[in-house]
């Protein structure tokens, strides 16, 4: 037809360097298209200049954009100074009660008003913050010592130590850890202390961290790297303290963070049941159950010690969860 053009044509009329140039090979009745001689990308190639990045770099990077970590960040930041240094916010003595001020409004210098027995409740609430944040950090700790150490045990060598370890796990796990605490609270009653609280939640506290932690032991210790480190001579126990606890500690510290508030309020819960703190002893769950029978006539009493609670409880849980984002893999980006 003539509309039609051949191959040959087409080869004929076109030109080097216009679309529709074409060559023939040597050996070859077919017109291909020339070589591109265009280097390929190197698509595997590493760009050695950039800076090595970690676990922990990309962690910390993804915290600091996050603002539910700054803002949890900065309230935290304010209660760790007022537990440390409550004289810088009040100067007023806690324990210092006079019954002419009971239930008195709030006045100058008292911006809290004053409680049944006459004192000053804005005191109480400052010096409280000592109490819960000690009974909550030193529990948190006990706890992820404690917890992490059996874990590890359990999911480092297996076997019978591990069943064994396993079943005492599983015993515990069936004890609610705030029934579990009043019953030994009220076994021992005769003497009361933070140190004491703190045991007991220890006690009942200790599991979750140690089957987490006995997840990421038994996850880490097939990786290459303990492999290579069992090759070279490297003892078991080095292997376990030195490598495999170390790659194992992201989801120990997310879950420490979230129980630390958790711990805060089953103290102030001993306290309002009269099982946790002496009377003596300032504390907000002391505070909330010496206020509840005024709840009706004066309920700011009870409400400052409770506002208090919450806002250091939210403070963790918000810590906790901006923790757990930057320190999961699959909600970081590459």
């Amino acid at each position: 037809m003539a509309n039609e053009t051949t191959e040959n044509e087409l080869n004929q009329t076109g030109e080097p360097g216009t679309e529709y140039f074409m060559e023939t090979l040597p050996g070859q009745d077919r017109y291909v298209a020339p070589l591109d001689e265009t280097p390929l990308q190197d698509v595997d190639s590493v760009d050695e200049s950039a800076p090595a990045t970690s676990m922990w770099a990309d962690a910390w990077r993804t915290l600091r954009r996050n603002p539910l970590f700054i803002i949890s960040g900065l309230l935290i930041l304010f209660i760790i100074v007022v537990a440390i240094a409550p004289g810088l916010f009040t100067k007023q003595d806690p324990n210092a009660c006079d019954l002419g001020n009971s239930l008195s409004p709030a006045s100058a210098g008292h911006p809290f008003g004053y409680d049944l027995q006459g004192c000053d409740v804005y005191t109480r609430v400052v010096y409280g913050t000592r109490t819960s944040l000690s009974v909550g950090v030193l529990s948190t700790l006990l706890v992820v010592i404690v917890g992490t150490l059996i874990g590890a045990v359990a999911g480092f060598f297996g076997g019978w130590v591990d069943a064994v370890l396993s079943r005492i796990t599983d015993i515990f796990f069936a004890l609610p850890m705030l029934l579990g605490a009043i019953v030994v609270l009220q076994m021992f009653k005769t003497s009361k202390s933070i140190w004491k609280i703190v045991l007991v939640l220890t006690l009942f506290g200790w599991v979750g961290v140690c089957r987490i932690a006995r997840s990421a032991v038994l996850e880490s210790k097939n990786l290459e790297f303990n492999t290579a480190s069992t090759a070279l001579g490297s003892t078991p126990a080095r292997n376990l303290f030195r490598h495999i606890l170390p790659n194992s500690l992201a989801p120990i510290i997310v879950i420490a963070t979230t129980s630390l508030a958790s711990y805060i309020v089953a103290e102030a819960t001993l306290s309002f049941l009269g099982v946790g703190l002496p009377t003596t002893t300032v504390s907000w769950g002391g505070d909330i159950s010496s206020a509840q029978t005024n709840l009706q006539t004066d309920p700011l009493v009870l409400f400052y010690p409770s506002a208090a609670l919450a806002i250091t409880v939210l403070a963790f849980i918000m810590m906790g969860d901006a923790v757990k984002d930057a320190l999961d893999p699959k909600s970081r980006t590459a």
